[in-house]
């Protein structure tokens, strides 16, 4: 049974996780309106990532007996600049989101709760490969400059990595 600060804990994560969700969706409309179909598609399928990982979280409260107590999703941001715009508000809160799941795992190893840690393993894993991916996406926007061409380029190399 968990402790009911973890549930807590574990409830606010999962709407950090939704409103992630949210904010792609937001962020991939923007694209597409500004006729960055690759970018767009790649933060639409994103969105569906961060729906996911909040229905990991419940799926965890609810194998513990616990209860699962969701709240209404703060409305996210919907107007950028620019594509590297978009791209570095992404980084930034994938950014904010390791932080919130360091300082899960963290509470966990204080309080002992190895299971919870242990399943809070795969977040830590996924929180390096989101840095990694949004840091890289918005080195390749600022290398390639903010011309028409360039940004095409860019658009391009977005939409290749939904593939892997």
């Amino acid at each position: 049974m968990l402790s009911s600060e973890v549930v807590k804990l574990l409830n606010e994560q999962i709407n950090k996780e939704m409103y992630a969700a949210n904010l792609y969706l937001a962020m991939s409309s923007w694209c597409y309106e500004n006729s960055f179909d690759g970018a767009g598609a790649f933060l639409f399928a994103h969105a569906s990532e961060e729906s996911e990982h909040a229905k990991r979280l419940i799926t965890y409260l609810n194998e513990t007996d616990s209860k699962v107590e969701l709240e209404a999703v703060k409305k996210p941001e919907q107007n950028f600049s620019s594509l590297l715009d978009v791209f570095e508000k992404t980084f930034a809160h994938e950014q904010g989101i390791t932080k919130s799941i360091n300082n899960l795992v963290e509470h966990m190893l204080a309080h002992k709760d190895y299971a919870t840690f242990n399943f809070l393993q795969w977040y830590v894993s996924e929180q390096h490969e989101e840095e990694a991916l949004f840091r890289g996406i918005v080195d390749k926007i600022k290398l390639m400059s903010d011309n028409g061409n360039g940004l095409y380029l860019a658009d391009q190399y977005i939409k290749t990595l939904m593939a892997k």
